[in-house]
């Protein structure tokens, strides 16, 4: 209140009330969380990326097909590249983090380093030198440093969120990427019909940028770093191994991966070629998941506390690949196909997020801080390093059976990955304060 307003002998009865109301009404229109300044700009800088991350998911495969005319084997190939560091550094990785207490900082530089190695492609292109083995390269590099930036996100998102407010946090992050998702896409295909699509690349490294920027600005107070000791790089495997809820988890998490990514490897070629979608058409589709992925994280919570964290969890590895048996079901005209691909890929696009929304939420809860960085690589290591045998088996079994019988095997097979988590502790938590129960000592 300004000091005239104070002053004044006889104020008017009515501005003071009306603008409470106002101001009360903004404030539950934003959610409790994104008022928390730490929290709001690490989750800004996430938003931001995750729309370059979605723009350069359709970009990238289009820049192999349409102006490196990659056949299935190579598209598989392609993909495989981007996630084989996974399986061959994010154990030392998290490691490596878990040491460290600048984990922030190793983010930074990641996405810069991310930010350099997708503007070689456009400069290639121009200097018309562009090669599938570049595109390889940068895959693969650029899967490193992702690998660096996981790891020390892992921590970094604990120490932003308060008071073990875990299903806000990731509700908040997650439906920002699924907000991001609707845009990415079709904005990815509509660069790639205004400009060359490696140009289009140009998007996700100003994106890069702009995370990096966001993460400069909070100082959270990061785990102190790991001492030395023999086992430290085998200890986040042994948590896992032996821990019934980890475990269970990633024996889910690692066969869905491996059937979905057959699909990933195969989907742009199959979309375009066989079902002949235009860039733009393509990219529309793909943003449908984007939208069920805002309906899956507006509803996680409210799911979670209806049925428990643990059911919610069991729900989301059935919900993710169930729709997408639509996508070699698609065939006739372009309308029809239009008309499924878009269910499969909004459907899926709930799915997905009630998976990540509660696996996250639950690590959150049981993993101890000592061996966040560590659990993290050694469960990317497992999880993300089966991805490119899956996208290498997709293009194997599309190049030798047809893109649509593999399609069909890719799909039934994802869909039996829920069974590993029924005779586990998973179904019967529910909530991250009972999962929190059980956390190893």
């Amino acid at each position: 209140m300004s000091a005239t307003t104070e002053s004044a002998p006889h104020p008017a009865p009515h501005p003071a009330p009306a603008e409470a109301p106002v101001e009360d009404a903004g404030r539950r229109l934003i959610p409790a969380l994104l008022r928390v300044a730490e929290f709001r700009r690490y989750w800004t800088g996430q938003t931001i990326s995750a729309v370059g991350d979605q723009v350069t998911g359709i970009v990238l495969p289009l820049v192999a097909v349409g102006t490196l005319h990659a056949d299935a084997g190579w598209m598989g190939l392609l993909t495989a590249a981007g996630w084989l560091p996974s399986l061959l550094f994010a154990l030392h990785a998290g490691t490596w983090a878990d040491g460290r207490s600048d984990r922030r900082r190793v983010m930074i530089a990641a996405d810069l380093a991310r930010a350099v190695l997708l503007l070689t492609v456009p400069v290639a292109y121009l200097l018309d030198v562009l090669t599938l083995t570049q595109l390889f390269a940068v895959a693969f590099v650029m899967g490193s440093f992702s690998v660096l930036f996981d790891v020390c996100n892992a921590p970094l998102f604990v120490a932003v969120v308060p008071d073990g407010r875990y299903v806000e946090g990731n509700s908040l992050v997650n439906g920002s990427r699924a907000m991001s998702s609707a845009a990415g896409p079709g904005l990815g295909g509509a660069l790639v019909q205004v400009l060359a699509a490696p140009l289009a690349l140009v998007a996700d490294a100003l994106s890069f940028v702009a995370s990096a920027f966001a993460l400069g600005g909070i100082r959270p107070t990061e785990p102190p770093p790991e001492p030395r000791a023999p086992g430290r790089i085998s200890a986040g495997l042994r948590f896992i191994t032996t821990t019934p809820i980890m475990r269970a988890a990633l024996l889910g998490t690692a066969t869905l991966n491996l059937f979905t990514f057959m699909i990933a490897a195969l989907f742009v070629l199959y979309a375009t070629t066989e079902l002949g979608l235009s860039a733009g058409l393509l990219g529309t589709v793909l943003s449908a998941g984007a939208v069920g992925g805002l309906l899956g994280a507006a509803l996680t919570g409210r799911i979670s506390r209806r049925i428990g964290l643990g059911r919610a969890l069991v729900l989301g590895l059935i919900a993710y690949p169930a729709p997408l048996l639509l996508v070699p079901a698609a065939h006739g005209g372009t309308l029809p196909v239009v008309a499924l691909l878009l269910a499969a890929v909004f459907l899926s696009g709930i799915g997905v997020m009630i998976l990540d929304i509660t696996i996250g939420s639950l690590f959150a809860a049981v993993i101890p801080d000592r061996l966040r960085s560590r659990v993290a690589g050694a469960y990317q290591a497992v999880n993300y390093g089966i991805r490119p045998l899956g996208s290498l088996l997709g293009g194997l079994l599309g190049s030798t059976l047809g893109l649509r019988p593999a399609l069909w095997v890719a799909g039934i097979g994802a869909l039996t990955s829920f069974l590993w988590l029924l005779p586990s502790p998973i179904p019967g938590l529910r909530s991250p304060a009972d999962a929190e129960a059980r956390k190893a000592p």
